[in-house]
């Protein structure tokens, strides 16, 4: 072949083409992103909308229903769940994978303002807001003080902290947690409203017409202006308490008289927690086109001025960093890469046994690996877990060109050619299937590159990285690879010392195979009964492997939810979560641990666990997790779960198995099955948590109102309603400013005056004739249980199912258990559906089986179009089922799972497993070609001169893997998983390619005639 030639003949030019390649991919690595996984954008857009005092079949009917009609039609949603509690409504749409957010969130936006005027007049307006990626923030930090309320706080961050936080470059929001902003609480007493005749309307009136920010204008002289401030509006407790309600009999009524005014907080339901100790957090999130690691970078950085700005007594601590995982993920992919080309270049001496020829495929890594970085900024790639590990992977690829030019060179010096008529030669022979290979396996990578779903979002980089540096590494191959043979090869050194005594031993290790394949082959049909056993067990193996969508990552940290009955409030949530605070302080392995209680309602709390750096502790989170989990169940006054986070970016929240039943039949049916469900769960065996989010534990009081003894006193039932609203509901009337803020006004009844239903029934109500009556003249209470909260799956009533697997479960097996005892339970009309991770698994589930079989069409069609034949690529191809079988056997031992890493290492294998086949097959049918052999004779010559690159190159492969499988540390779990079905699949289908597929080409190898004709065509 001329190519090969030129640059033999012109050794500055292959000189120059390589450092060309180096040189920019080298400016390339600088101008690289740095980030976790490549962008992937999992949206949810949350409709919030709030109507104190509103029980949540109201708010289902009368809010959510009309809200997420409308939503429903929006572009680009996946799915729509919704919750209706008592005064809250949420709804949330999760977008399709990379989704363009923006559109959906202004869609979304139009549809909720078409149907604003369809709700209730004293609800609030939605809020709508957009998250992107985890649930959990990118990073905690947390400010207490023992001097200062958490109200306080509270103004300071929102005055200090939150502005200089958000103004950080890629910092989507600050959020505040545990602490609430001020405002002026008016606890009314009923007895002396009643006793005054005042009631809850001159209360308001009072608030709203006497707290008026005036935009009074100027005074405009002939010359001057005069800006006026006229001070219509309160400001102090002082001032609220002298206010005048109104005036009975000549007495003017003011709210001191009537009510205890008090500067409070918004609300009383929430607190957070850090190593036991109260506090307020704030949760940096970032834009999800941001590098998570520069924005915590910055935000770090702006630390230091923050705490000097606070006073004194404000502690600030950095509670949780993200990051952390995803810098010592990188760090440790690095030092694999570092490990694995130490252990390539011991592979290539030890076969070789020439420094030499090990410098001529050392070369190619780092021109490889560099050049691919240019390709890598064309596409707009970044440097993340996935492309680094497709760089330790392809230190094992980028070195088989090299070395199977090398040798062949090699061989014909030692048959007495010069270096340069032996580069020449040998390059001309091997250029072909050089080429052959690297189409190949850059092939294979095809349809991962046109994957849609999570799976192809995240693999793509990688796949496409490695095709590139597989690419990079057949053109240094076929360019320099050659030239540096011609010029530093010598037979003198190939023929002394250790290379020599190398020879020998391949020499006697070729004689002994050839040998063996010799006597394989004259038992063909054994051995085509033994390729047809196993191309049948793959499938059987591949049924019975344990299934889930990622390995499971030790990530640094653990996330609880706990969740008291549904009656109790945040006291009662508190004394509780205080047990958590003790359990969590126990283990030597934590760091830090916080408790947000009221988070998800009032009897609800998360909380987060943070390990030690991974260096400095023994147990792994996996470990410490079931550990974590019995303690917490032994806590009797709430439920506690301890779980890890997701390992990929889904965008899931909650626990790891989540079905979602739903139906048009009512909550009481659906809790029933339910319940049916969880039983049948609990028995299994198979999780360690168990729960649901519908019950029926609510207390809820049912007011009856006798609406003809309310007539007969003159009072409509808006009175009474009003009434409530005020007393109870805790909504605000008004809004007072200070220091230059604006905070709401809130009348509600003392804590002493609504401790239970018969609070009530001392409280009077004005009757339109000046009358005050007792409520107890014509209101009956009744109690009821009823739905936590009113929750709906694509507008339809669901409940949603939730889970932990036992340890040494997978996911994959506690869904399909699900499925058959939904399908056994649910009665006709209901049916079920998934939501977080158990979505994404569902969806991507047979995504990766179709692309498998994909890859195989790729590969067979680049083979038949290689070697103009469609019978050398099926004698080539029967490796991989081998190769597949030997990737199969560790899983089902246990050693790793079918994971979306490891279903990415049999496609890997694909390529890699049929280079081997392409050595052997190509080399046959030149000798039969070029020198008349027969079928049988072409083929056990071939094999046995391409015995000694197949091997090099299989164990410069395996060995390259091996840091990955010894991994250890953040991120260990993908690597070795990817690591273990690359080492086996390959050693194991290397040893049956080296005889099954020799076997099958005397089967099915072109005939001797056929190869005559087609050569006489050729001349």
């Amino acid at each position: 072949m001329k190519f090969t030639d030129i640059f033999i003949q012109r050794p500055v030019l292959a000189t120059v083409v390589s450092l060309l390649i180096f040189i920019i991919g080298l400016k390339s690595v600088f101008n690289l992103d740095v980030r976790q996984y490549p962008k992937v954008e999992n949206t949810v857009i949350t409709i919030t909308t709030t109507y104190p005092g509103a029980n949540a079949q109201l708010m289902q009917g009368f809010i959510t229903q009309p809200l997420q009609t409308s939503v429903a039609s929006a572009d680009g949603i996946d799915y729509l769940n919704s919750s209706s509690t008592q005064g809250v409504s949420t709804i949330q749409a999760h977008l399709k994978l990379n989704f363009d957010s923006s559109i959906a969130f202004t869609d979304i936006l139009a549809k909720v303002n078409a149907v604003t005027g369809q709700l209730p007049r004293d609800a609030n307006s939605p809020v709508i807001t957009k998250t992107t990626g985890s649930s959990i923030a990118l990073l905690y930090i947390s400010y207490s003080s023992d001097k200062i309320s958490g109200q306080q706080i509270y103004d300071v961050l929102t005055r200090i902290v939150q502005p200089k936080i958000q103004s950080v470059s890629g910092v989507a929001s600050a959020d505040i947690l545990g602490g609430n902003p001020f405002a002026m609480r008016i606890w009314l007493q009923p007895d002396k409203m009643a006793a005054l005749n005042i009631t809850a309307d001159d209360i308001n009136k009072a608030l709203t017409s006497n707290s008026y920010l005036s935009a009074a204008g100027q005074l405009k002289g002939q010359y001057t202006v005069t800006n006026i401030k006229a001070e219509t509006d309160l400001h102090s407790e002082e001032e609220f308490n002298k206010l005048v309600v109104k005036e009975v009999n000549g007495k003017l009524i003011r709210m001191r008289d009537v009510a205890q005014v008090e500067l409070g907080s918004e609300n009383y339901s929430s607190s957070v927690t850090f190593n036991g100790k109260k506090g307020v957090f704030i949760g940096v999130n970032s834009v999800p086109t941001a590098n998570p690691l520069t924005v915590v970078q910055e935000v770090r950085k702006v630390l230091p001025d923050i705490l000097k700005s606070m006073p004194p007594s404000l502690a600030q601590v950095v509670v949780y960093d993200s990051t952390e995982f995803i810098s010592s993920s990188i760090k440790d992919v690095i030092k694999t890469l570092a490990e694995a080309t130490i252990i390539v270049v011991i592979v290539i001496f030890l076969f070789l046994g020439s420094i030499r020829s090990v410098i001529i495929p050392i070369v190619t890594i780092p021109l490889s690996l560099v050049g691919v970085c240019s390709i890598m900024l064309l596409l707009g790639y970044t440097i993340n877990l996935l492309t680094l590990l497709s760089m330790v992977l392809a230190i094992g690829l980028v070195v088989d060109d090299a070395i199977v030019v090398v040798e062949n060179i090699q061989r014909h010096i030692e048959e007495g050619k010069n270096s340069f008529q032996a580069a020449l030669q040998g390059a001309k022979e091997i250029a072909l299937p050089v080429i052959t290979m690297t189409i190949t396996l850059s092939a294979v990578y095809a349809p991962i590159g046109l994957m849609g779903g999570l799976t192809g979002a995240l693999f793509k980089e990688f796949a496409l990285t490695l095709a590139a540096s597989v690419i990079v590494s057949g053109i240094i191959a076929l360019t320099l690879s050659p030239m540096m043979c011609s010029k530093i090869l010598r037979f003198e050194e190939s023929n002394e010392g250790f290379a020599k005594w190398l020879d020998k031993k391949f020499n006697e290790l070729q004689l002994f195979y050839e040998k063996r394949l010799i006597a394989v082959i004259n038992y063909r049909p054994v051995v085509l009964i033994f390729g047809t056993l196993i191309l049948f067990s793959v499938f059987f193996l591949f049924k019975l492997t344990p299934k889930e969508l990622a390995p499971k990552e030790d990530q640094g940290f653990l996330l609880a939810i706990a969740n008291a009955p549904q009656y109790a409030n945040i006291n009662y949530l508190e004394k509780y979560t205080e047990q958590i605070d003790g359990i969590f302080a126990k283990f030597p392995e934590r760091a830090a641990h916080f408790i947000a209680n009221g988070r998800n309602g009032e009897n609800g709390a998360f909380a987060g666990f943070v390990l030690k750096p991974w260096g400095d502790r023994h147990r792994s989170a996996q470990a410490l997790q079931p550990l974590i989990q019995k303690e917490l169940s032994d806590i009797s006054g709430i439920n506690a779960f301890i779980f890890a986070l997701p390992d990929l970016p889904t965008g899931a929240s909650g626990f790891p198995v989540q079905m979602v039943l739903k139906s048009t039949d009512s909550y009481t049916n659906i809790y029933q099955v339910m319940e049916e469900l969880k039983a049948s769960a609990k028995k299994s065996g198979l999780f360690i948590v168990v729960d649901s989010d519908l019950n029926f534990e609510t207390p809820q009081l049912n007011i009856s109102i006798d609406k003809s003894k309310a007539a007969d006193v003159n009072i409509s039932m808006q009175q009474i309603g009003q009434q409530l609203a005020t007393f109870l509901g805790g909504n605000y009337t008004n809004l007072f400013s200070m220091d230059g803020r604006s905070y709401k006004i809130i009348p509600q009844l003392s804590d002493t005056n609504r401790y239970n239903p018969s609070d009530l029934k001392k409280t009077y109500i004005k009757s339109n004739s000046g009358i005050f009556v007792p409520l107890s003249n014509f209101i009956s209470f009744k109690m009821s249980s009823e739905p936590n909260s009113l929750n709906q799956f694509q507008q339809l009533n669901s409940a949603t199912f939730s889970a932990v697997m036992m340890p040494g479960q997978t996911t994959s097996t506690g869904v399909d258990f699900l499925k058959k005892e939904a399908d056994r339970i649910m009665p006709y009309g209901m049916t079920y559906d998934f939501s977080g991770d158990s979505r994404t698994e569902q969806k991507e589930g047979n995504a990766l089986l179709l692309t498998f079989t994909f890859a195989l069409i790729i590969i067979f069609l680049v083979l038949s179009a290689q070697f103009e034949s469609f019978r050398d690529p099926l004698i080539i191809m029967i490796s991989v089922p081998m190769a597949i079988c030997g990737a199969l056997i560790p899983l089902n031992l246990g050693l790793a799972t079918i994971n979306i890493y490891t279903e990415i290492g049999l496609i890997t294998l694909i390529g890699l497993i049929t280079k081997h086949g392409i050595l052997m097959v190509e080399f046959a049918n030149k000798l039969r070609e070029e020198n008349n052999y027969d079928i049988r004779t072409a083929i056990e010559k071939a094999a046995s001169i391409r015995l000694r690159p197949i091997l090099m190159t299989t164990a410069a492969m395996v060995l390259a893997v091996i840091p990955l499988i010894i991994a250890s540390g953040a991120g260990a779990s993908s690597r070795h998983d990817i690591g273990i079905v690359i080492a086996s699949g390959l050693t194991i289908g290397t040893l049956f390619t080296l005889f099954i597929v020799p076997t099958m080409y005397t089967y099915l190898a072109r005939s001797d005639e056929k190869v005559k004709h087609e050569k006489a065509k050729t001349e």
